[in-house]
């Protein structure tokens, strides 16, 4: 089983439509798909129309202290092969009882390792903020997927987010891959462009050679969740940007068994 965290500091910069596209895609292929959604604001369980009320099952409760069963928390979704976990605003809470109920930090981890003979792929949908919930995401997963909206302002979130995981990743004691996926790119404006330009020559070797464009189709939830696959020139990025990821992991595994 592997663990994909889909994350950034930096909120609008295309997360949840990324975690959304990646599983699905993942799930056409063949692969056993689980999607967590550990957002408090739930963008991906409510793309998935999961009812707020009452509160469903789900992310919130690995923290109660009862370790819950994965299985017992995923719902199936429209799409073969793709199972979700549902957010509940609860999850906001989560940062104050961590300064005293020990054991917070590593929840996850312990949750996905109990069903890790159950699913291919693990895709965790994070928060936008660097907290408990990321923490524990980044602890858990053996790669990190970073969109980034290519502007100048994303940029500078690109980097706390590198920051941020390379602070994890001395903490775990274990590699933790980094790649990053340009997003929502307007090739008619030239901040995108140079953008787009300067994520290359900055991080060469960690950025997809293309970019996700702009593409309203992928703004409505009902498409992206729909048993029928999505089309347009979104869809089709994604679908090269998983390629992409697929790709370099293989490229990583055999330099390791090559060392």
């Amino acid at each position: 089983m592997l663990i994909w965290a889909i994350a950034n500091q930096k909120g609008g910069v295309g997360k949840t439509t990324t975690s959304l596209c990646l599983s699905r895609n993942l799930a056409e292929s063949g692969e056993r798909v689980l999607l967590l959604d550990l957002d408090p604001h739930a963008s991906l369980t409510r793309a998935f129309e999961v009812p707020s009320a009452p509160p469903p099952a789900g992310t919130h409760d690995l923290f109660s202290g009862h370790d819950p069963d994965l299985r017992t928390l995923a719902r199936g979704t429209a799409i073969p092969g793709l199972l979700m976990v549902a957010a509940q605003p609860a999850l906001a809470t989560l940062e104050r009882r961590g300064a005293t109920q020990p054991g917070l930090g590593l929840a996850l981890g312990r949750a996905l390792h109990r069903v890790r003979d159950d699913f291919d792929y693990v895709l965790l949908d994070c928060p936008p903020t660097l907290g408990l919930l990321m923490v524990n995401a980044l602890a858990a997963a053996d790669r990190l997927v970073i969109p980034t909206q290519t502007d100048p302002l994303a940029l500078h979130g690109l980097a706390d987010m590198l920051r941020t995981a390379e602070m994890i990743e001395r903490s775990r004691r274990r590699p933790l891959q980094r790649h990053i996926l340009p997003t929502l790119f307007d090739r008619r404006t030239r901040s995108g462009v140079q953008s787009l330009e300067q994520l290359h020559d900055t991080y060469a070797g960690r950025v997809w050679h293309k970019a996700v464009p702009m593409d309203t189709r992928l703004r409505d939830p009902a498409v992206l969740t729909a048993a029928e696959a999505p089309t347009g020139r979104g869809a089709l990025a994604y679908r090269s940007a998983l390629r992409w990821l697929l790709e370099t992991a293989e490229s990583v595994n055999a330099r390791k068994e090559a060392a």
